[in-house]
Parts: C-alpha cells; structure tokens; sequence
C-alpha cells in the first residue's frame, strides 16, 4: 500500500508541474508582427508554452511557432517585445520571470 500512495503521490507531483508550465499569458500586439513564416496581426492574444512551441490564440485562431522559454534572474517589471525590422525575437513576461524567445527570426 505504501509504494501504491508514493506512486500515486509522484504522478500528482508531475501533473501539477506540467500545469504550472503551460500557464497562459495575455498579451497585446499593437503592430502587426512576423515569426518566422507566420504574420499575427495587431491585437490580443493569450500565449502559452507547449513544449518547444509557443501556441498563440485570438479568439479561435490558433499559431503554433517554435520558441523556448528562458528565465530572467530578476522578474520583468512590464512585458516588453522584442523585435527587429518587424520580426518578433523576444517577448519579457511583466511580473515573472519569463522569456519567450524565437530562434532564427
């Protein structure tokens, strides 16, 4: 019985930590912008980490484009975008500690 609670207790753990990463961020883009191959259009969204991929949503459009999280050692005090010739590179999470940052745009 007790290797059946430490299990059951381990897969909690672990789904709880899967959840807490794919936390969902409100975001306004005020210009239209490009990543990679995709446009996203001035206007709101919610993005997430899925992954290697941040998934955009606006209403029921969704984009998918490849991207990896990284972490600031101080939390950002607005979220700010980071972009160059119209190409988003980075966006700063205002309140946390997170960076979505796209390769290769």
């Amino acid at each position: 019985m007790k290797t059946f609670t430490k299990y059951l207790f381990c897969i909690s753990t672990l789904a709880l930590s899967i959840v807490s990463a794919a936390t969902p961020y409100d975001i306004t883009l005020l210009d239209t912008v490009s990543v990679g191959k995709t446009e996203l259009k001035a206007g709101d969204y919610k993005v997430e980490m899925q992954g290697d991929r941040a998934v955009f949503t606006a209403g029921k459009k969704t984009f998918t484009i490849p991207a990896t999280l990284g972490k600031s050692e101080q939390p950002f005090v607005s979220t700010v975008f980071i972009s160059q010739h119209a190409k988003l590179k980075e966006i700063d999470l205002g309140g946390t500690q997170d960076k979505i940052v796209f390769a290769g745009n």
